[in-house]
């Protein structure tokens, strides 16, 4: 079966636009995105705000789809919802997106989240990023090549067992 529904991981203030991007494919269903201001009152809240609303999101989601841009690896939150998806045995997968689009221009590749997480491993993370003759990012081509991909890919994420 297909997994369709799923949790989507990332930095939230640096990424935010690629994610949408990815979101708008629609091959599959990800929690509800909150705007910034909505983040920001759930932050305010404190550290157990923040992990009530990632318990709720995660919980009947089929796999956990960690997007990676150039800073994901540094952040905190993702690095839980990382651990919390082995600890439940949900399907893990990264997919990069620092060669889509954010306001006309791409970013440099960051490091992998999953080398971060504690007991995490084997973890499958595919890289859209396609390139022109020069060796510049070609933002269109990358995010042809992630609507092409994502769903395959995400099928392909790894469970602990």
């Amino acid at each position: 079966m297909a997994i369709k529904t799923v949790f989507y991981s990332f930095h939230y203030e640096r990424d935010v636009n690629r994610v949408q991007l990815v979101r708008h494919i629609r091959a599959l269903q990800g929690q509800p995105m909150l705007k910034s201001q909505q983040w920001e009152e759930v932050k305010r809240r404190g550290q157990r705000a923040i992990v009530n609303w990632i318990d709720k999101e995660m919980r009947y989601k089929r796999a956990v789809v960690v997007l990676i841009g150039q800073e994901t690896a540094g952040r905190e939150w993702v690095i839980y919802e990382i651990e919390k998806a082995w600890q439940e045995k949900k399907p893990l997968v990264g997919v990069r997106i620092h060669g889509l689009s954010s306001f006309g221009s791409a970013d440099r590749a960051g490091a992998n989240p999953f080398d971060k997480a504690s007991g995490v491993s084997g973890i499958p993370v595919f890289d859209p990023t396609r390139t022109d003759w020069w060796g510049n990012i070609d933002t269109k081509a990358t995010y042809a090549n992630l609507v092409n991909n994502l769903e395959g890919w995400v099928a392909q994420a790894k469970v602990r067992r």
